[in-house]
């Protein structure tokens, strides 16, 4: 059962990126629900909260990888059941932090009403992002349900993520991962929240400063994870969001 939907989501991603049209029009109907739920006063959750994925959802760098992902290793999800918590490309071990496990499966329970997910990394090379894509795909939040079968799940199976730095991409997702996150969910900037590492790079910095809305002046909130995201830096994140949102109304 799981195969078959991870199968179908891929199939469903897979078709439409071989059909810019039909993906285009996929996209406009995400945005047009997007606006149908706005609401003018501005929730304290935010409507897209956006995770980079290397040293701050998980704890390695996809660049240093050696081999696509194929053996996994099975253990406590969180005290939700039992299921594939780790994911080996040779011999090093992927994981999710722990604020990581925590903020998907208070999402996939529907903790945070209003709110999507979505990725924004600049994962190296190609091989990177293959290697990033396969241990979403292997990686459980709760059993049955890996990080990407939820990733689809919020956006009716259309892959809005924004993975790699191979043109349209660039290193700087300032100037391309998050304003093609914006065209692609129709989400204001003002009503994202966005954890990064910054290791190699103040991303959280250059979103914050390039990333506003004309009309309110403020844009993505940003929260630095240094040593990847703890449960700490998840509801730091949150809070730091919540209190933009009354600023706002």
């Amino acid at each position: 059962m799981k195969l078959s939907i991870l199968r179908s989501a891929f199939v469903a991603t897979s078709t439409l990126r071989n059909h810019p049209a039909q993906l285009a029009d996929r996209y406009q109907n995400i945005r047009k629900m997007a606006c149908a739920s706005s609401s003018t006063k501005v929730s304290a959750v935010p409507e897209l909260c956006v995770f980079d994925l290397d040293a701050c959802l998980w704890d390695q760098e996809m660049f240093e990888m050696s081999a696509m992902p194929s053996k996994t290793l099975k253990g406590d999800l969180n005290g939700k059941g039992e299921g594939v918590l780790g994911v080996y490309s040779g011999r090093d071990l992927i994981k999710l932090h722990k604020g990581s496990l925590i903020a998907l499966q208070e999402h996939a329970a529907g903790s945070h009403p209003g709110m999507k997910i979505a990725l924004a990394s600049s994962a190296d090379t190609p091989f990177a992002e293959k290697v990033g894509c396969a241990a979403l795909k292997m990686l459980e939040v709760v059993p049955g349900m890996t990080v990407w079968d939820l990733l689809m799940r919020d956006w009716d199976n259309v892959d809005v993520n924004q993975i790699g730095r191979q043109p349209p991409l660039s290193s700087n997702k300032a100037r391309s991962h998050f304003p093609r996150l914006k065209e692609a969910t129709g989400i204001r900037y003002d009503r994202m929240l966005f954890f990064d590492d910054c290791n190699w790079g103040d991303h959280c910095g250059m979103v914050a400063a390039a990333c506003k809305e004309d009309d309110s002046g403020v844009g993505v909130a940003t929260l630095r994870t240094p040593r990847g995201l703890g449960e700490r830096e998840w509801r730091m994140g949150l809070k730091k969001y919540a209190e933009q949102a009354a600023s706002l109304n």
